[in-house]
């Protein structure tokens, strides 16, 4: 998978790569050039006593490394970006790829796991691209070319290659096998690490209700000793590496100096030319270090490679026609046509055989216990999930026939539990639709009830809001989240519970606004309270997911008794006749 990723998404920067080749190897040309003009200058030059000689080969040796600089930091800087700008890419397919997702495609992954896929995961890659631009492509071009300059220096000695350089490959690459499979444990407890402080900080309200702060710092204590197991298991086979490397590296300095004291006491080899063999020497063994380095990122990229792959390669549940509707009536029914629905895995299923249709101008409410099947019911309308048994139909169509974003068009949804976004009021509001004008927000709010609180902020529309909705309160974020669909003004009104947080005397004077509304659309309404729905044209009533009751107020009252015990237990016997 990682090879493939980086096929994929390296791809576009072909060019800028092979910019990076050519400055690495005229950078890695001029080092190793270096240390011959050295030995030059102490054969021909420090031993003869010719100063004339130092002096000019001492500034061709200054010019190498002046050249030597500005292709090193030219091939630095190309590869940053480069590296820089395929962690940008990964991320963006990543981001589109979970925006495109299906509840249950989410839920499958979990929130804290995809978060860390699309931040630490793609950094793990990105940290080794880095690596592979900026010190990767030099170690072979080194090598290489050292052994090349080593052997021209002496061939005999060059023999000592033969022995470090294979020691050191296996010796470091028994450490990097060990290392895969911790690697792997540790993105796993990375994630169970977000998933604890995720739910900490979201729910830091009923932590401290409950006096629960001991017990979740104990939970987070758990899940964060499980980490630093695994990452003292990693870091310690790391300790050995470096050890391992300057161990070789020291012993076969000593004993190229051992025998070349030997060879050049027999006359077969002059005192430059071993210092410059020990300089390629060192060179090439630091290279093969530097390779390592990167060796030793490959197993903790490839395991995050494997994870942002199974997040690129998940097509959603819900999945675009070959060939979608893309055009709808102007004001399009819904029917549910012996809809079944079951979460996967599941033994029974939520919703079972769902028949009804909610024509335009009417409004359909839903009541029902915790659990029923409310909110699933109303989710399968916009396509949050795809019923598995029978058929949701919008304008006649079916729903996984129709164009996504057409479908969405016609549709207003507040949800359960509204969410704001953080930026404005007005940015919060134009969700729905990006070029409306302040008097079209105005209304909105006006209508959801909310124009007061908002006139009452110190910018009005351009007014803060806090990530979720955190500066205003249950209520407010609520009424924004009505205004925000009012906004749009869809064909399909579909209030999932939205007036739960709401008193009485708001949840009237709103519902009294919305009437002129959507006297022209289909309004789905799920509620808990009878007082909200009593009056709606047609109310089904959910039990286990099977329709207990289907009609008006007065209807269901002779003729459904779980809905009058719903009546019963809400309102006195007066307000339910």
């Amino acid at each position: 998978m990682l090879l493939r990723m980086l096929r994929d998404y390296l791809g576009p920067y072909r060019k800028q790569l092979l910019i990076v080749l050519a400055l690495t190897t005229v950078q890695t040309m001029c080092v190793l050039f270096l240390p011959a003009l050295n030995a030059d200058i102490i054969d021909n030059g420090v031993i003869t006593g010719d100063t004339g000689y130092i002096w000019r080969v001492g500034g061709i040796m200054l010019l190498v490394t002046c050249v030597q600089v500005v292709f090193a930091v030219a091939a630095v800087y190309v590869g940053s970006r480069v590296a820089m700008a395929f962690g940008r890419d990964v991320r963006g397919a990543l981001f589109h790829r979970v925006t495109g997702f299906a509840a249950q495609d989410v839920a499958q992954f979990g929130a804290p796991s995809l978060i860390t896929r699309i931040t630490n995961d793609v950094t793990q890659v990105q940290m080794l691209v880095l690596m592979a631009c900026t010190l990767l492509v030099a170690a072979p071009i080194t090598i290489v070319g050292g052994v090349f300059m080593a052997v021209r220096e002496d061939g005999t000695l060059s023999l000592l290659l033969l022995v470090s350089v294979p020691v050191l490959v296996l010796a470091i690459g028994s450490i990097v096998v060990r290392m895969i499979p911790l690697f792997q444990v540790m993105q796993d407890r990375i994630d169970r690490i977000n998933e604890v402080l995720r739910e900490q900080i979201t729910g830091m309200r009923v932590v401290r209700a409950f006096v629960r702060e001991q017990d979740e710092a104990d939970r987070f204590e758990t899940a964060n000793d499980a980490l630093t197991v695994v990452s003292l298991q990693s870091g310690r086979l790391l300790a050995f590496m470096f050890p391992i490397v300057m161990a070789v590296l020291n012993l076969s300095s000593v004993a190229a100096i051992w025998f070349g004291a030997e060879r050049i006491s027999n006359g077969e080899m002059q005192i430059g030319a071993l210092i410059a063999f020990l300089s390629y020497l060192i060179q090439i063994l630091m290279s093969v270090m530097m390779g390592t380095f990167v060796a030793v990122l490959t197993p903790r990229a490839a395991v995050s490679a494997d994870r942002i792959g199974e997040v690129l390669h998940t097509e959603s549940a819900v999945a675009q026609a070959a060939d979608p509707v893309t055009v709808l009536p102007p004001r399009p029914s819904i029917r549910f046509d012996r809809v079944e629905f079951r979460y996967p895995g599941a033994e029974h299923p939520v919703l079972c055989d769902q028949t009804f249709e909610a024509q335009p101008g009417t409004t359909f409410a839903i009541i029902g216990s915790t659990g029923s099947g409310k909110t699933t019911l109303i989710d399968l309308i916009p396509r949050l999930y795809d019923a598995t048994g029978g058929s949701v139909m919008v304008g006649g169509h079916d729903v996984r026939d129709i164009d996504q974003e057409t479908l969405w068009s016609h549709i207003g949804l507040v949800p359960q539990k509204p969410f704001l976004f953080s930026g404005t009021v007005a940015s919060n509001l134009r969700h729905s639709k990006p070029d409306a004008t302040d008097d079209e927000m105005w209304e909105a709010l006006r209508i959801a009830q909310a124009e007061d609180f908002v006139r009452a902020m110190p910018a009005g529309l351009d007014s803060p809001i806090g990530q979720g909705g955190s500066n205003v309160s249950g209520g407010q974020r609520q009424r924004l989240a009505i205004a925000r669909a009012l906004v749009r003004r869809p064909d399909i009104f579909l209030f999932d519970d939205s007036f739960s947080a709401l008193d009485l005397a708001t949840d009237a004077r709103l519902r009294a606004a919305l009437e002129p509304v959507v006297a022209d659309a289909v309004t789905v309404i799920v509620a808990q309270r009878v007082s909200t729905i009593r009056h709606a044209d047609q109310i089904l009533v959910l039990e286990d997911g099977l329709t207990m009751g289907l009609g008006s107020h007065s209807e269901l009252m002779d003729t459904c008794p779980t809905y009058a015990e719903i009546v019963a237990s809400q309102l006195t016997a007066e307000e339910a006749a």
